[in-house]
Order: C-alpha cells, then structure tokens, then sequence
C-alpha cells in the first residue's frame, strides 16, 4: 500500500509542477533616441521632397505628394527599399508606421516614441486584407534619431532608423531616412 501512496504523491507532484509553467513575459526594448535638429538638413532627406510618393496599389489614396521615406530592409530572402511613413500623436505618444503595405500584405515597423525613449514593433506579413499585425522578434541593435524631442499635431518629424533584429530564423536589417506630417 505505501508503494502505491507514494507513487501517486510522486505523480500529482510532477503533474502540478510541469502544469504550473510560467507564461513567458514579453520583453519590450526600449531605446533612448538620439535628437539631431540637423537632420532636416540631410541631402537623402532633401531629396525625398524631388520624388513622388510611392503608390503601392492601384486604388491608393496618396497622403503626401512627395516621397517619404527612404528604407531600405534586407533578409536573406530579399531587399526592398518600397516603404511610406505615416506618424501620428496619441496623447503623449508619437507612433511612427514605416510599411511598405499593398492592400494585400505589408512588412514594415511601428515605433513608438515617449519621454525620449522608443521601442520597435515589427509588423507581420502574414496578415489579412487590412489588418495590422505585429510578430515576436529579437533586437539586436537599434538606433532612432529624430530632429525634436516632442512633437504636436501638424509638425514635421524627420528621422533616421538603424535596426537589426532577429526574426524566426533569419535576420532583417532597417535602416534608412524618413520624414511625415504628424496627424
């Protein structure tokens, strides 16, 4: 009989310890980013205003009429450099959208800046018509500069992005300039 009684301790034992697993915290990244008020100044940045907005669909509605942004993203699968910037302020957040979306899917990042720091979200291409996902990644180096440390509705943020990051089992390089009206 104590053999038996034991066993069955032994057993509710380890089936409450491997059932009482920890869920894994998700690990933001945060950044302190770099403030360069010369950073309008930049030739890439003046050159975005030569250029046309990139219109990555056919029914696209164009919320700029020059280009703004110049990225350029590279994996071990392709490299692209097709991406548009939109920023908007929420409360006291500024939430940056570098996406290259195409009405069917989009890859890209959101970054979103608050007391001189920042974190990066990456956005999953394999999402639905619409729909704005993001994916778990690993940072492994990132730099934000922008040209103000705070920003208001119809200012004009300018930006520098270098980020590398390790998705599934490859890594993706970002890196380039961009420019937007904040909405």
């Amino acid at each position: 009989m104590k053999p038996t009684l034991y066993f069955i301790f032994i057993l509710i034992f380890c089936l409450s310890t491997v059932s009482c697993k920890k869920e894994k915290k998700i690990q933001q990244n945060f950044g302190k980013f770099v403030v360069d008020e010369g950073l309008p100044q930049n030739d890439t940045i003046k050159l975005l205003s030569k250029y046309p907005e990139l219109k990555l669909y056919k029914k696209e509605k164009l919320e700029s009429k020059t280009r703004t942004a110049y990225i350029i993203q590279t994996t071990v699968l392709f490299q692209t450099d097709k991406y548009k910037c939109n920023a908007v302020s929420k409360n006291d957040t500024l939430e940056i959208l570098l996406n290259n979306n195409n009405g069917l899917y989009g890859n890209g990042v959101l970054i979103k800046v608050f007391d001189d720091h920042f974190f990066i979200k990456d956005i999953d291409p394999k999402t639905l018509h619409g729909e704005i996902k993001f994916m778990k990644t690993k940072p492994v180096y990132q730099k934000l500069v922008l040209d103000n440390n705070s920003f208001q509705k119809n200012d004009t943020v300018y930006g520098f992005i270098d980020y590398n990051t390790k998705v599934e089992n490859f890594t993706k390089d970002f890196r380039g300039y961009f420019r937007a009206l904040v909405k």
